[in-house]
């Protein structure tokens, strides 16, 4: 029993451990792709080309990573077309000239649209967290993706969804009106850095919260439904 017992203990050491690099090996990437390169590349060009072409040289390494990961999964749903269209609406933010902080909030543009996008479908009832969770499911294969669309009409699910939805959008324009005063008062290279920094932080509290809700949700709905079942019983038996 203790050598079953160890061998568990090591074998979930072992799990946690590669987890934990695998983490660390992420967010190792992410900060090289989208921190480190794009500064580096920013400072190298700024004085041989402008400002403005160094920072259309700088957004490569994000927007390359991107397409890289997408062809790697070969999957076509609606997070990757999300991901493309953001990636296309970058590219065309870069076209047509002007100073380097008319580009800048320009590229903010692919924000704002997706936020009136999300806020759109929520008052229309096809609230766009509901494709990307089903998406989600749908990618990672989870067994939990029929039960989900089963519950596609339940109205706790809609209101749940049309909730997460509205805060998206909302979260998404709260992103670009922030950023965009920061393009005004920051300089291209220290917006560089604290840019990613504030949207990431920003983004990670949206989905902190939408953990929590969902979560909150969740209990909500077992405690309906016992008490549901719990007044069904005397009906039953009076029948």
């Amino acid at each position: 029993m203790a050598d079953e017992s160890s061998a568990g203990g090591s074998g979930a050491l072992a799990k946690g451990l590669t987890l934990i690099r695998g983490s660390i090996g992420g967010i190792l990437v992410e900060v090289i792709i989208n921190f480190a390169l794009p500064f580096v590349i920013y400072s190298y060009f700024e004085h041989r080309q402008g400002d403005v072409m160094a920072l259309i040289y700088s957004s490569g390494p994000p927007i390359a990573w991107t397409l890289i990961v997408l062809a790697w999964k070969r999957e076509v749903d609606v997070i990757s077309t999300f991901v493309v269209a953001g990636i296309a609406l970058s590219l065309l933010a870069m076209l047509g000239g002007g100073s380097v902080r008319f580009l800048q909030l320009r590229e903010k543009l692919v924000t704002v649209l997706f936020g009136v996008a999300f806020i759109v479908s929520a008052l229309i009832k096809r609230p766009l967290i509901y494709e990307l969770a089903r998406a989600g499911m749908k990618r990672n294969k989870s067994a939990e993706l029929d039960r989900f669309e089963t519950l596609k009409d339940d109205p706790r699910l809609r209101h749940s969804m049309t909730v997460m939805t509205l805060v998206w959008g909302i979260g998404l324009l709260a992103d670009a009106a922030i950023s965009a005063g920061l393009v005004m008062v920051l300089t291209v290279k220290q917006y560089l850095i604290v840019g990613p920094i504030f949207g990431n932080i920003f983004i990670g509290g949206i989905w902190l919260w939408m953990f929590l809700y969902i979560r909150y949700r969740r209990k909500l709905g077992d405690a309906q439904r016992a008490e549901e079942a719990a007044r069904a019983v005397p009906r039953a038996e009076n029948a």
